[in-house]
């Protein structure tokens, strides 16, 4: 085989984004440089980031551009390399696109062992949102013992590996995630302690009386009214880990947010977290978490999407709240 398939990006959203911003093309299989590694693409992973990827406005990293191959991190088999650190065979995660095969710089590769971990967890419990979760919890959240931790999004890839690192602390942990399918999975699996599922409850009264001390520590995923109902929650000293909204992300408009005197009143630690800004913790992480994915007590749900032509649809899943763990998909058999 000779050609690949690619999916660009045609034209920008304005609001949720549909599949005809989308294209799929065919162009030759790209032949590495210097320093540069080639791959055979297996899985792809969906984030909920990748909204911002899509529009043309000033952020932590540039959007992809019209035309361009759609961003994603990936694992995949290398076919050619060019560089001395991988060869044919090797199986590498790297920071890549929604493509059939991809030409990456070596430096951004990283090489994963075979008979250990599945590949698709170094996407997913093991890769960028695990990190993000270890890094949201150890630099910003510091859950004590007794303390109480609201996780949002609670089955999702971050959260569910946040409320787990938060009760190995100690802390009692809340999760919230929407339908009784993952409020059951976020509390007999990843063993929080309640979970709320906002679909079906008054989430005002709900949270009353999950919270009834406050709230010490919350991890942010959603943005919304949750936010909103949290923040006024929130005990003296509280630290609340702003991770990502996506209930927001397709707005076309800012809504209003809280007011901050609260902040004030009660000494409020509220921080952005990008996990790109510790690279250190990706190799922190795997080296912790990965005995853990081994033996079992560190849990873990993948939702899985055969076929590269599907990563459209899957992004617009996500942003819906439609999957349930983290979301792959699957582009390429494993290797042999």
């Amino acid at each position: 085989m000779s050609t690949r398939r690619k999916i660009v990006l045609r034209r920008r959203p304005v609001g949720a984004p549909t599949p005809d911003i989308f294209a799929i093309e065919e162009d030759p299989i790209p032949t590495p440089e210097e320093g540069q590694v080639v791959t055979r693409t297996l899985f792809l992973s969906i984030d909920p980031y990748m909204r911002g990827r899509l529009a043309d406005a000033k952020s932590y990293a540039a959007p992809v551009p019209i035309g361009g191959i759609m961003e994603g991190e990936t694992v995949g088999e290398v076919i050619a390399s060019r560089d001395p650190g991988f060869a044919p065979g090797d199986v590498v995660v790297g920071p890549r696109g929604w493509a059939s095969h991809l030409v990456s710089s070596a430096k951004f590769l990283v090489k994963l062992p075979r008979g250990g971990a599945p590949f698709s967890t170094y996407l997913g419990v093991l890769g960028m949102p695990g990190t993000t979760a270890y890094s949201g919890m150890t630099d910003i959240g510091r859950a004590k013992p007794g303390e109480t931790v609201v996780i949002s999004a609670a089955s999702g890839a971050v959260g569910s590996v946040a409320g787990q690192i938060a009760k190995r602390a100690g802390a009692r942990v809340v999760g919230v995630a929407g339908g009784a399918e993952k409020c059951l999975f976020v509390q007999e699996t990843l063993g929080f302690d309640e979970c709320i599922d906002h679909r079906a409850v008054d989430l005002d009264a709900a949270l009353n009386d999950a919270c009834s001390n406050g709230i010490d520590v919350y991890f942010e995923n959603v943005g919304g009214d949750l936010q909103r109902l949290v923040f006024t929650r929130l005990n003296p000293f509280g630290r609340m880990i702003m991770c990502g909204m996506v209930a927001e992300y397709n707005d076309t408009e800012l809504r209003p947010g809280p007011n901050l005197m609260r902040v004030v009143r009660n000494r409020l630690h509220i921080q952005g977290l990008i996990v790109s800004d510790k690279p250190e913790r990706f190799a922190e992480w795997r080296a912790l978490a990965t005995p853990w994915v081994l033996d079992g007590s560190l849990k873990y749900r993948e939702d899985i999407v055969d076929g590269l032509e599907n990563a459209p649809d899957a992004l617009i899943g996500i942003l819906g709240g439609r999957n349930f763990g983290k979301l792959l998909v699957r582009v390429g058999a494993d290797p042999k």
